[in-house]
């Protein structure tokens, strides 16, 4: 495919939790494969799918940190994370929270961009951020080179939280995501790409109708054929009852990262409860925000799933 047609690099994404630049130092490899979403989309669990599709089913040789690192994460030492993945001798993943016009692409890795309404995405960060321990918070800020604010401590109110995340941006190029970064440009950036063969969409909700349906999907995308007997357990190890029992396993770091530990990670796995929280006014806000920045196309599938 001509360069032309290929993403490139638009933006630098410097702030208190994630250096894009940190892409510059990867050496992929043929295979390689990257889970991207913007946060609280299905990140983990499409990771856990992916882990139990590359070594099928059978116990996984390390937490999902471990094998597959969140790259662009600052408080992570750059070179403690290039040496493990160059260590790794199985077929490798890695996760980014980049739009993709901050990601350098390859045409020999595979791109996994997972989506959600962004309304459950807010109720899950919510979830996520107000468990935050004292520590979490530190460990963004403090680390070394921080471009821009300091993260701040979550509000104790939602609808504060929600009003500022619908109407401003943390970066000049971004009108929503404040105090991280969008999620409604993020989705809009793979979106467009979507065609390329290399890049396979997946739907929060898809997965919850039908995870076995979506599993053989991202198998068949990745070319992987695991042997018939395994696949009962690749689904169950899977199901979002199965990761939250072993959410300790799985997510060691979320003991100290947030208060409650994996089970606040791990939190319901559902859809829908921003209806019982967010009044119509509030809606309005979002209703806004998806005028300003997806194309009718990209919020229908981002608000429902299905074909892309």
């Amino acid at each position: 495919m001509k360069r032309d047609n290929l993403p490139v690099v638009k933006h630098l994404y410097r702030n208190h939790s994630m250096d894009s630049l940190r892409w510059n130092f990867f050496t992929p490899r043929p295979g390689d494969v990257v889970v991207a979403t913007s946060y609280k989309a299905g990140t983990t669990w499409v990771q856990v799918i992916v882990a139990n599709l590359i070594f099928s089913g059978k116990d996984l040789p390390g937490s999902i940190n471990e094998m597959a690192p969140w790259l662009d994460s600052r408080p992570m030492p750059l070179e403690l994370v290039l040496s493990e993945l160059e260590q790794q001798n199985h077929r490798r993943s890695l996760k980014t929270h980049l739009p993709l016009d901050s990601l350098p692409f390859h045409q020999n890795v595979q791109y996994i961009y997972v989506a959600r309404d962004p309304r459950d995405v807010f109720m899950s960060w919510w979830n996520f951020y107000s468990h935050f321990t004292p520590q979490t918070i530190a460990a963004f800020n403090s680390v070394p080179g921080r471009v821009g604010p300091e993260l701040p401590p979550c509000p104790k109110d939602i609808h504060e939280l929600w009003r500022g995340w619908m109407t401003r941006g943390a970066f000049e190029w971004e009108t929503e995501g404040y105090p991280f970064w969008s999620v409604l440009r993020h989705a809009q950036s793979w979106w467009d790409y979507r065609a390329l063969p290399n890049i396979e969409l997946v739907h929060y909700a898809d997965l919850l109708a039908d995870l076995e349906a979506g599993i053989r999907r991202i198998a068949k995308f990745l070319e992987i054929d695991p042997p018939a007997a395994a696949w009962p357990t690749i689904v169950r190890n899977c199901t979002f009852a199965e990761m939250k029992a072993h959410g300790a396993e799985l997510m060691p770091r979320m003991t100290v990262a947030l208060k409650g530990g994996s089970d606040s990670f791990f939190h319901k796995g559902t859809n829908g409860r921003w209806q019982d929280v967010l009044s119509a006014e509030e809606l309005k806000l979002y209703d806004a925000a998806a005028e300003r920045e997806l194309t009718p196309d990209c919020r229908r599938w981002l608000e429902n799933g299905g074909d892309v």
